[in-house]
């Protein structure tokens, strides 16, 4: 099981400090939207050069224009990126193309979505990766609704990775579930010894793997 680290709303500096605090104990680094408009391909560019042999994340957040933007982001070197699930099925089907070209993968969002149907479309167009979004705004209201687990159960050749808010606390509630990857960000990005707060979540999520390997 993978920990994604999210860097949003920092600038480049903190992300690149935090990066090198976390590294040991982060297997993707998430560049997030608000990151990638405030500093453009630039930023990815830099965490590649520095951090040749990680798995680096876009978060695009594309919702048209697919092959331009799946372009330009794994041209600048990252591994994935991502598109909303309320993008036309033309936008996903063009970004999977390019993955393919590139190498690269195609995390699709499934912010919002509400019907399982969609999550089928999504499969049929080629997806194989999904993130289940509980969104920032929505957090300001409570914790995670674990029902959004129900979209993806009737899929499981889908990898999925999960978001929203998601912390020591709220962690051992999403890894009964068995996502590929779990979402963290200010959990860690906003704590005094970061490298410590990575590794206490990694090592919940090892212990998690390690008992269920064993049930």
């Amino acid at each position: 099981m993978n920990l994604q680290i999210a860097l949003d709303r920092l600038s480049e500096e903190e992300c690149l400090t935090i990066i090198s605090e976390t590294n040991e104990y982060v297997d993707w680094i998430e560049i997030g939207t608000g990151v990638i408009k405030e500093y453009g391909m630039s930023i990815v560019r830099k965490v590649r050069n520095r951090y040749p042999e990680s798995i680096i994340v876009a978060d695009m957040k594309t919702c048209d224009a697919g092959a331009h933007e799946a372009s330009q982001v794994f041209e600048a070197g990252a591994d994935i990126t991502t598109v909303m699930a309320f993008a036309a099925d033309q936008t996903i089907e063009d970004m999977v193309a390019k993955a393919n070209e590139y190498n690269g993968r195609i995390m699709v969002d499934l912010l919002n979505v509400e019907d399982s149907e969609r999550v089928r479309e999504l499969s049929r167009l080629g997806v194989d990766l999904v993130s289940l979004h509980f969104g920032k705004d929505m957090q300001q209201k409570g914790k995670m609704d674990q029902s959004l687990f129900g979209l993806i159960s009737d899929f499981p050749q889908l990898e999925v990775a999960v978001a929203g808010g998601i912390n020591l606390r709220s962690l051992p509630d999403v890894l009964s579930h068995q996502p590929d990857t779990v979402i963290v960000g200010s959990a860690i990005t906003k704590k005094a010894d970061r490298e410590e707060a990575a590794r206490q979540i990694k090592e919940v999520i090892k212990s998690y793997e390690t008992n269920d390997t064993h049930r």
